[in-house]
């Protein structure tokens, strides 16, 4: 029984160390579990078994080295602790747990620090006390914040009283209790504590009438004129001070007090001396005979009504580009303090002084300039502005188109975003200055970007200010002397950021004449150009890689090219700003052609002259036979035509045969040729065209042969061939002593080759039209101009005839 009670025990015994969780060691701290920050401590721990033991830091374990105090204790010595930190010790004893501690690091309160009060009266028998202080730096531990009060009404005082306040975390803390209004002082005081440490503050004094402090205004409904506003006020208390503040849009505050003894919760008041068309912004706070303002009320809104435009408006006008255009009239819109209303519209009149004409038109209130085609050397121009109250007094421009140019000796200065025009005066002008006006556009763009700026006679500088980065300006000062006296000076080339040019020029047009090339191109794009272009430089380049520039000065746009010798050219351009030489543009082909030298063109046109001269010469007959006297042996002798001979019409009844009768002497036969028989012939004057004339003929023989016999048959011969000859005029013939003059048909047809044969067994010699037939071996020399010729047959003249 015992033995079993024993066991018994034993098993409760574990089983509540295991329910308690009974530890392996005991651990503590030489500072406590709530240390100040920056300090240095021990953290031991004391184990209850044999082990291997081990300290350990941090929400995540980190092994830290520790020292061996005794046989059962080890310990950890940290150093300037400045959070709180975890720690524990280990043992691998079995069955019980590792122990810890957490140990909280932080400051003792500071000093309760600006602590203040304020009697908020909510109406006439009670009000709250609002109490706020510096609670000074954080402790980084939980505090406990107490206000203390205590009250005096007349000679009763009452007991102190606690307001506990909570932490929020925030570096201001406050406190609210209600206070009747018959407590006249009251006494407070702060008290804070934490496990470090705690702290009073000294007591301060109040004396409700000081403090006290209405509750905030309430305004109402508005009701406003051009000039005035009445503001509805509701408040919860009677109160002897008003203030009421008013602003228009980007104005400062403008306050209006009123002292007065109020009779109701709720009264009107006035608020004079606004503008006309004008948004106001209202607001209101209150006080008692003593004490503070209340706060602010929450602001009202609302527009003054309109008045008709009190001031003309700012009027300017720009020459038209080309007499082609009309003049325009600008105007800025008007400021609201000089619109006093909504603008309806504007009323243009222009007035042509020269033919009394007189246009009046009507304006959206959108616009802001209005072109003026009545308008040539000169003309007034008048604009209005009209609010639904009325119009606004006229404003007065003479539009003209040439302005003389004025002494004043101008500068610009740029300066970041802003350019700066200064001027002199000239003092050596005979009329005062009225005013001045500046103005100034992007370059190309006067009519669609113009601005303007209007100056007193005493202004000798102006800012211009709104200028786009990139953006090439141009501008003019205009002086006033009066209305008939206007003088201007021009400036441009104004940028306050430039770069070199993104792209090259756009070639319009190439026009080659000659040696001469003539360029056109478009002006770069605004956003291109990125600044003022100064230059352009066109390049040219040769097949053969010879390259040539030309610089041409902004603005213009049109290049000749001169003395460019004969060749393939390509063309490009490029653009210049003060920054520098932009990229190339596209590039462009043409060719200059190799021309005829002047000398050569002068001399062909020397020639044609002369011939034409003499062509038109030769038409008159005189002229015509000296011509021929004089340049006769320089022309060929015309060939008459044979088809009209006696002898081409017998060859052609002999179906194209010639024969000739050849008596041949037995020397002659047996020794073969002999030498030619010459034959002297005289030609005698031409008498008729168609009539033959007889010529004497002597021959000489050679030897061997019979004086009275003829050794060669009676032919005739033909002076001169040609195979062109269309014509049987002037033919010239000699015959001899026997003979009557033939001609040799050109007509005649020979017939086959096989008539060849039968002919030369007649003894009798064929022509072929296919060859030529020399007579041999005699030959016919006669007297013909000093010349000998040998009588030789062509077949041609068959073919030719």
């Amino acid at each position: 029984m015992f033995q079993t009670w024993s066991i018994f025990t034993a098993v409760f015994l574990l089983m509540m160390q295991l329910c308690t969780g009974e530890k392996s060691c005991v651990i503590w701290s030489s500072a406590g579990h709530v240390v100040q920050r920056d300090s240095t401590f021990n953290i031991y721990c004391s184990f209850n078994c044999k082990c291997k033991r081990s300290m350990y830091s941090g929400q995540l374990p980190t092994l830290q080295p520790h020292t061996q105090l005794n046989l059962t204790t080890i310990y950890l010595t940290v150093v300037n602790i400045t959070k709180s930190n975890t720690f524990s010790c280990l043992c691998n004893c079995p069955a019980l747990d590792q122990c810890g501690l957490d140990i909280s690091a932080g400051y003792p309160p500071d000093h309760p620090k600006n602590i203040s009060c304020i009697y908020k009266v909510q109406n006439n028998e009670t009000g709250d006390v609002l109490c706020t202080w510096n609670r000074g730096r954080d402790t980084y531990l939980t505090n406990s914040t107490v206000l203390w009060v205590r009250t005096e009404s007349g000679n009763h005082t009452s007991d102190q009283e606690s307001h506990k306040v909570f932490n929020k975390g925030s570096d201001s803390l406050s406190v609210s209790f209600t206070v009747p209004r018959s407590v006249q002082i009251i006494y407070v005081w702060v008290q804070v504590q934490n496990p470090l440490g705690s702290s009073v503050s000294s007591p301060i004094i109040y004396s409700l009438s000081d403090i006290a402090m209405p509750l905030t205004p309430v305004l109402g409904r508005t009701a406003c004129s051009s000039r005035e506003c009445v503001i509805q006020v509701e408040q919860h208390v009677v109160t002897q001070h008003l203030e009421i503040q008013y602003k228009a849009a980007g104005e400062t505050w403008t306050s209006y007090f009123y002292q007065i003894v109020q009779t109701s919760a709720v009264q009107d008041r006035s608020i004079p001396s606004l503008e006309p068309y004008s948004l106001y912004h209202f607001r209101a706070r209150s006080k008692l005979s003593t004490g503070q303002w209340s706060q602010w009320s929450t602001q009202i809104s609302t527009w003054t009504q309109e008045e008709a435009p009190a001031e003309p408006l700012d009027v300017w006008y720009a020459e038209p580009a080309s007499d082609l255009k009309t003049p325009t009239v600008y105007w800025k819109e008007a400021d609201i303090s000089i619109a006093r209303g909504r603008i309806i519209d504007y009323r243009v009149r222009v007035y042509n002084p020269d033919s009394g004409s007189e246009l009046v038109t009507n304006v959206s209130a959108d616009a802001r300039n209005c072109s003026v085609p009545l308008c040539t050397d000169k003309c007034d121009v008048t604009v209005w502005a009209r609010n639904s109250k009325g119009l606004s007094p006229p404003a007065r421009v003479t539009a003209r188109h040439v302005k003389a140019r004025s002494s004043h000796d101008v500068k610009v200065k740029v300066d970041n975003s802003n350019v700066s025009i200064s001027w002199r005066k000239d003092e050596s002008a005979a009329l005062p200055v009225s005013f001045y006006v500046v103005e100034w556009y992007p370059e190309g763009q006067r009519l669609e970007e113009l601005r303007w700026m209007r100056l007193d006679s005493d202004s000798t500088h102006a800012v211009i200010t709104g200028i786009k980065p990139f953006v090439c300006y141009k501008g003019a000062l205009y002086v006033f002397y009066n209305e008939s006296s206007v003088t201007r000076t021009l400036f441009g080339g104004v940028a306050t950021v430039e770069s070199a040019p993104v792209s090259g020029p756009l070639v319009l047009e190439t026009e080659v004449e000659g040696h001469t090339v003539s360029v056109s191109w478009m002006e770069l794009r605004r956003s291109e150009r990125r600044g003022c272009v100064t230059k352009y430089t066109i390049y040219l380049k040769s097949r053969g890689g010879e390259q040539k520039h030309y610089s041409i000065l902004a603005p213009d746009r049109t290049y000749k090219t001169k003395d460019l010798p004969p060749a393939d050219y390509s063309l490009w351009m490029t653009a210049w700003t003060a920054e520098g030489e932009g990229p190339a543009g596209h590039k462009l082909m043409f060719h200059i052609q190799q021309e005829i030298p002047l000398s050569l063109l002068l001399v062909c046109v020397f020639i044609s002259a002369i011939l034409v001269l003499l062509v038109c010469l030769c038409q008159i007959p005189s002229v015509k036979q000296k011509f021929w006297v004089y340049f006769q042996c320089f022309m060929l002798d015309v060939v008459p035509d044979p088809a009209n001979s006696k002898w081409a019409k017998e060859c052609t009844q002999e179906k194209g045969k010639i024969k000739l009768q050849m008596q041949l002497s037995n020397s002659s036969v047996s020794q073969g040729e002999e030498d030619p028989v010459l034959v002297d012939v005289e030609e005698l004057p031409e008498q008729n065209s168609n009539i033959s004339t007889s010529t004497k003929v002597s021959s000489q023989q050679s030897p061997g042969t019979e004086s009275s016999t003829l050794l060669y048959p009676v032919t005739t011969y033909i002076k001169s061939f040609s195979h062109d000859s269309d014509s049987s005029d002037h033919t010239h013939a000699s015959l001899d002593t026997n003979t009557t003059i033939d001609y040799i048909s050109t007509h005649a047809n020979m017939e086959e080759e096989e008539e060849e044969e039968e002919e030369e067994e007649d003894g009798t010699l064929d022509f072929f039209p296919s060859h030529n037939i020399f007579m041999e071996p005699f030959s016919i020399g006669g007297n013909l101009t000093l010349d000998t010729v040998k009588v030789h047959f062509c077949s041609d003249l068959f073919q030719n005839s």
